[in-house]
């Protein structure tokens, strides 16, 4: 019987076969950090251990509350830089990069066939370049600093065969929100899903990061998709030396799989306060928010400006409405300015902060209060994620967001393509 992709990722990794259900222990190509690194450094010095085993594995991206925003944040940054400087780790972006789960793949460090970990749960986003890359705690994030080693269970795999194409105004995000809704924010738990059948090559590199991003909703350990010509031409003059694109053979063992129909797709939006409380938007349309977020590491990349640029040009935020835009990296920022996005985004109206995770984590800038509103293109709507525990978080894609922030309240984008 053939090999899934994960299997064998890992089993390559592990230098032996490996299937489903077994533990093997792997040195991963790329450890990930962000500015949560201040309490992975408390925990590495606790080890007694001197000076990190591999630097050169080591990324580490400050993004989540840049420029820092109180003392405790800034003095957690400076305490990051010293140990960047004091380690010799060569792979260090400060605050004018952008989100680590962008900037990892723009700069060449997110290939076929390696195994990535991080300490955040969304590492899983590498997956749309055919990677293993599964999130980790910071205990073990310091453990593998200090030893370069992890133990981790191979994934049974959930394969999602995709058909068809999306209608206009329908988009990636709304397929994984559907897919959420359909199946539970726990029916991926420790698996790994693919993204497979004869539309999967048809969906852009964006597109794969947003569902590889959000297979983190459904549990998933790892989601990814088989590398082919348009994820080989992306990487090219990025990628940070050679690898070994993994593909499942075709006899290869599934523990299930789910059919999914692109055209028949409509928009879709998680309502309060769970990602998996998933309904058409039609079925919510008219309710009022206060804010709308375009940006974050699931919905900031330059075609996600766009598609919300191509409906906003030309109208106006309704004047209730506060629509922040976070490009999800500073080349992202840079290539939305030469394009013309942002500054039709900034002519209807719409607020642009700068590239970090900002109000999706809920810790500075565009905090909600009581009995607020927000529809976001994020990836999480828990309570009080945003703000204030009796607010409100609707997850949507671009296009319903853009609409939405027009009517001033949640509004299906199609009639505005």
């Amino acid at each position: 019987m053939g090999r899934t992709m994960t299997e064998k990722i890992l089993g390559l990794k592990a230098g032996r076969a490996a299937r489903a259900g077994e533990v093997v222990t792997v040195a991963p190509d790329v450890i990930l950090s962000h500015d949560n690194s201040a309490a992975i450094i408390q925990e590495f010095r606790k080890l007694g251990v001197a000076k990190v085993k591999a630097p050169e594995k080591i990324v580490i991206v400050l993004d989540h509350i840049v420029p820092a925003s109180e003392e405790k944040y800034a003095r957690n940054h400076k305490d990051i830089r010293e140990f960047v400087a004091e380690q010799g780790l060569p792979h260090f972006f400060d605050i004018n990069a952008g989100i680590c789960h962008q900037v990892l793949p723009e700069r060449g460090f997110a290939l076929p066939g390696r195994v990535i970990v991080g300490s955040d749960s969304h590492t899983t986003s590498y997956g749309a370049f055919g990677a293993f890359a599964a999130g980790i705690g910071r205990t073990e994030t310091a453990c593998l600093w200090a030893t370069d080693e992890i133990w981790l269970r191979v994934p049974e795999t959930v394969r999602i065969d995709l058909s068809g194409r999306f209608a206009p105004g329908v988009s990636a995000k709304d397929l994984i929100l559907r897919i959420i809704g359909d199946h539970g924010a726990d029916a991926a738990n420790y698996k790994a899903v693919e993204f497979a059948g004869p539309s999967a090559g048809g969906l852009s590199v964006g597109a794969r990061l947003t569902l590889a991003n959000m297979s983190a909703e459904m549990g998933a350990k790892n989601g990814c998709f088989a590398p082919d010509a348009k994820v080989l031409a992306w990487l090219e003059g990025r990628a940070r030396g050679a690898f070994e694109v993994q593909v499942s053979d075709p006899d290869a063992r599934f523990e299930a799989v789910w059919p999914y129909d692109l055209t028949a797709l409509e928009p879709q939006i998680a309502c309060p306060h769970t990602v998996d409380n998933v309904k058409p938007v039609a079925a919510v349309a008219g309710k009022p928010v206060q804010q709308v977020l375009i940006g974050t590491c699931t919905n900031g990349r330059h075609e996600d400006l766009e598609a919300a640029a191509g409906i906003l040009r030309g109208r106006r935020v309704h004047p209730s409405v506060r629509c922040l835009v976070i490009p999800a990296s500073w080349e992202v920022y840079r290539r939305a300015l030469k394009s013309g996005a942002l500054e039709a985004l900034v002519e209807s109206g719409c607020v642009v902060l700068n590239s970090g995770c900002g109000p999706c984590l809920g810790a500075h800038e565009g905090i909600l209060a009581a009995g607020e509103a927000c529809l976001s293109t994020s990836n999480r709507n828990f309570r009080g994620r945003m703000g204030h525990r009796d607010s409100e978080i609707y997850l949507a894609s671009p296009e319903t967001a853009a609409a939405t922030a027009v009517e001033g309240r949640i509004a299906d984008p199609r009639p505005f393509r």
